[in-house]
């Protein structure tokens, strides 16, 4: 049985399509079957697997109830690893899932087979605490918490706590927070040792030990429609997501 995860933070810039994306072919290099679905309408994580933006069989129709998450995923180059695409469209739903019966729970009815498909299902969520990130959590088991190592980054970190306690009481009681990735991290700064250690100190038993570094090859991969892992597999970027899918591993 497959474990589904959700890549959440209300906060732009984080790093969670990076994340998605690059953690997602690590498992599936692994030699892992696995499905990322992306769920934000700016089509990032889309576009960062070489795919377009204006395909049809996407995740908007998966919300609306044409089709399973199965049916609308697509293989990528990465060997393993199938996509359900994002489009412009789903910037719509936080104004149309609202008015659906039981709409917090569409993305968990169209999972289909996924959970006997693949080993690993992603779920890359949109920066914002609204329907769709709701939708991901509600269908999710666990949710991994990208946290970039700067003062903003802590702020909104209590308030997505108390959603996700609010989503395990009303809506998911399986619901567990598999951990926090610190993102973006220049450890030659004091800010951003600040920071890792405030939140290693407030969070202990819920940071991972990797922590992933500014890296110009993570930054620059999406370019090429590719992970990380593939665009560079030796610099720094690479290996810290192939360590984050080993403690991800570890953990399930």
């Amino acid at each position: 049985m497959g474990e589904i995860y959700a890549i959440a933070n209300q906060k732009g810039g984080v790093g969670k399509t990076t994340t998605a994306v690059n953690l997602a072919a690590c498992v599936a290099e692994a030699g892992y079957p696995t499905l990322l679905a992306d769920l934000d309408p700016q089509c990032n994580a889309t576009m960062a697997l070489g795919m377009p933006k204006d395909l049809d069989r996407t995740v908007y129709s998966c919300l609306g109830g044409e089709l399973d998450l199965t049916d609308a995923a697509r293989e990528t180059s990465v060997p393993n690893l199938w996509l359900v695409p994002s489009t412009a469209e789903l910037a719509g739903a936080s104004v149309e899932l609202p008015r659906l019966a039981g709409s917090e729970g569409r993305l968990r009815e169209s999972l289909g087979a996924a959970r006997e498909r693949f080993l690993f299902t992603l779920l890359d969520c949109p920066p914002a605490l609204g329907p769709l990130t709701v939708n991901a959590l509600v269908a999710a088991d666990r949710v991994i918490v990208p946290v970039q190592t700067e003062y903003f980054a802590l702020e909104g970190l209590a308030g997505l706590l108390d959603t996700l306690t609010l989503i395990q009481r009303e809506l998911n009681p399986r619901l567990r927070v598999a951990g926090m990735i610190l993102t973006m991290h220049d450890g030659r700064t004091r800010l951003a040792q600040d920071v890792e250690r405030e939140v290693r100190e407030h969070f202990p038993e819920l940071v991972f030990d990797t922590v992933v570094p500014r890296n110009v090859r993570v930054g620059e991969a999406p370019s090429f429609g590719l992970p990380v892992t593939q665009h560079d597999p030796r610099c720094s970027g690479s290996v810290a997501y192939l360590q984050l899918a080993r403690e991800m591993a570890s953990r399930a």
